[in-house]
């Protein structure tokens, strides 16, 4: 829950990028592909924990490796509204391959299903978080959402299915839980 409280945060602190239309894109952006593809809301949810588990070594391995830092590397994707021809700058395509076989190791999709919805998916935890940055013109401090997803130790304090969930009752609060 740890990785919420930073988003929540965010949405809070006006000199960082989050907002409640932030939040409810990464939702939406993953309920929609969700309801396309027929998955439940739990299987989604656990996709997306595995997606979470998958990506911080990628994102952190980046972090060494980019030049302009990863939240610059992070913005390009972003700035191409998930274009899947810049995901390739971000997560060399060998490392998507094996993110698509765990996935669907994990899941009750395809690969072909997994491959097509991974681009979708990968930029929206981009965007999510993204909402840590520092608002444009705002002399920069650290991501801390960022900086919680990269340096969780296996616990469930930054699991994204956990983040979704939570953020599904913070947007829907009368709805069944």
């Amino acid at each position: 829950m740890g990785l919420f409280f930073e988003i929540l945060s965010s949405i809070n602190n006006p000199q960082q990028r989050g907002s409640v239309s932030h939040l409810e894109y990464f939702l939406n952006t993953v309920n929609q592909l969700s309801a396309n593809r027929g998955v439940n809301p739990s299987q989604m949810q656990k996709i997306m924990s595995t997606l979470g588990s998958l990506l911080r070594p990628v994102l952190k391995q980046q972090q060494s490796l980019a030049s302009g830092g990863l939240e610059s590397l992070m913005n390009q994707v972003i700035g191409a509204n998930g274009n899947v021809a810049t995901l390739p700058s971000l997560i060399p395509p060998q490392e998507q391959q094996q993110m698509v076989e765990k996935i669907a190791q994990t899941s009750e999709l395809s690969t072909t299903q997994i491959e097509t919805a991974l681009p979708i998916l990968i930029s929206g935890v981009i965007s999510l978080l993204n909402m840590g940055a520092s608002q444009p013109g705002i002399p920069g401090g650290e991501n801390q959402i960022l900086n919680a997803f990269l340096n969780a130790d296996k616990d469930s304090d930054v699991d994204l299915g956990e983040v979704m969930k939570f953020a599904s009752r913070l947007l829907n609060p009368y709805q069944a839980a």
